[in-house]
């Protein structure tokens, strides 16, 4: 079972190293990609790629999805994300708000935060009752089933730091006036409750972590170590969901 405690926050990569993994990664995840979409190979659509991204506020999920996006053509994937439900999603099951955006074979989503939010700040900010958020650990697990059984490949990501590294972050977007707005009470609310979200988390994996969607934990202490490690999962989950599907991945040599 994936845990906090098991992610070594001290991970790093030297620049140089970083810059080249990064550029590389980039470079097969846009190969795959086309494959997927039909565009390049034998023209056949691969599975639905779903991206979900959690993490604690200044995690560096914004910069992640970037640098994992940044090689394709925006035609060609979705970027969602998910705040508080409006008045009129609260009507509805809680997973009700998401399926418009999960994608369909040869498509690629990505989740800034996401339904995983039901058994996090709903849970913790008294928005969700106890028995709802409880009841949403079989339901999401049900959900991803069903998902993975039609063939998508659900790729889960946390995005760890400590709680210092978060602090020195926060003070930072606020000393600079254009990351200023990205820094909100709410921000600073959900650091003073940590310990509790901590529990959440803990649950959270614990409940959710199973096959074929199990989490994945970064190490985000170091932005750069952090944002390789996410297209490097990706592209090896995608790579895996394509032949689970009976589509062998090109070589990104072949695909030029």
């Amino acid at each position: 079972m994936a845990s906090l405690d098991d992610v070594d926050l001290t991970l790093k990569l030297p620049a140089g190293e970083a810059a080249e993994r990064l550029e590389r990664a980039q470079k097969r995840l846009l190969a795959l990609r086309l494959q997927c979409g039909g565009l390049i190979g034998d023209g056949r659509l691969g599975p639905p790629l779903l991206v979900l991204f959690e993490g604690w506020d200044a995690s560096g999920k914004g910069g992640a999805i970037r640098r994992l996006t940044a090689p394709l053509d925006p035609r060609h994937y979705t970027v969602a994300e998910f705040a508080a439900p409006s008045e009129r999603e609260k009507r509805h099951h809680f997973l009700w708000r998401f399926w418009p955006e999960i994608p369909g074979w040869g498509g690629m989503s990505v989740f800034d935060r996401t339904y995983y939010g039901r058994v996090l700040v709903e849970r913790v900010e008294g928005l969700a009752k106890k028995a709802e958020w409880k009841r949403a650990f079989r339901e999401i697990v049900e959900f991803e089933r069903a998902l993975a059984e039609e063939g998508t490949v659900i790729v889960k990501l946390w995005l760890h730091i400590s709680p210092r590294e978060q602090l020195e972050r926060f003070e930072a977007r606020a000393s600079d006036p254009l990351k200023a707005w990205k820094l909100t009470e709410d921000d600073w609310r959900n650091r003073a409750r940590r310990p509790a979200y901590e529990r959440a988390v803990g649950d959270m994996l614990r409940e959710t972590d199973h096959e074929p969607a199990p989490w994945r934990l970064i190490s985000g202490e170091s932005k750069g170590h952090a944002r390789v490690a996410v297209i490097e999962t990706v592209v090896a989950a995608l790579e895996r969901g394509m032949r689970t599907s009976g589509q062998e991945p090109l070589s990104v040599e072949a695909a030029l």
